[in-house]
């Protein structure tokens, strides 16, 4: 039986200095996310495209739930107006932890270091078979080109199966994303060692 999927995690920039391409592909994938009747999980900043995406959620009539660890929180970064639930954590490991409980699917839209560290270890937990969570990274203006490139460079190179490039999705649009999560089966677990 196909778990029904109730709230999707955005993993994204807390920038405010990104060109504007990218704070639209947030905020319609905030709406779509909302529109389709899925509650949004996401870091809880009022800043950047996490702002824009879960503001974006909650405007068009979503859920949304933030989750920010304690010492960003007390730094003014935190938004909880915005936020059906808001929890504060004791750290960053704690703050993803939490992230995953609270998600039944997650997709990463264009990001820096966080975003990148948040998104490979939810492929590292599905590859190991602690997951089978739905993962979309979020191409948007081509940003994540050197990423796919370089996933394709590690398995070619053996260190990760081939069939590891089922373990992601790599979507062009908002719409393209949802409709992968919104037909995701997760009959397939994998668990693969190299």
């Amino acid at each position: 039986m196909t778990k029904v999927l109730k709230n999707i995690c955005v993993f994204a920039s807390a920038s405010n200095d990104l060109a504007e391409i990218y704070y639209q592909d947030a905020q319609k994938l905030g709406r779509l996310i909302a529109k389709s009747g899925y509650g949004l999980v996401y870091g809880g900043s009022r800043r950047g495209l996490m702002y824009a995406c879960a503001g974006a959620a909650k405007q068009a009539g979503g859920k949304v739930y933030g989750i920010m660890p304690e010492k960003l929180a007390e730094s003014g970064l935190a938004n909880p107006e915005d936020c059906d639930e808001f929890f504060v954590t004791e750290g960053m490991r704690e703050r993803k932890a939490k992230l995953d409980e609270l998600s039944d699917a997650v997709i990463a839209i264009a990001g820096g270091f966080g975003t990148l560290e948040e998104i490979s270890e939810m492929i590292t937990q599905k590859q190991l078979g602690y997951s089978n969570k739905p993962i979309v990274i979020l191409n948007t203006n081509g940003l994540y080109d050197p990423l796919v490139e370089f996933f394709e460079n590690v398995i070619n190179q053996g260190f990760a199966d081939k069939e590891l490039r089922t373990v992601y999705y790599i979507a062009q649009s908002p719409e393209d994303a949802l409709n992968y999560i919104s037909n995701y089966k997760g009959e397939k677990s994998y668990i693969k060692y190299r």
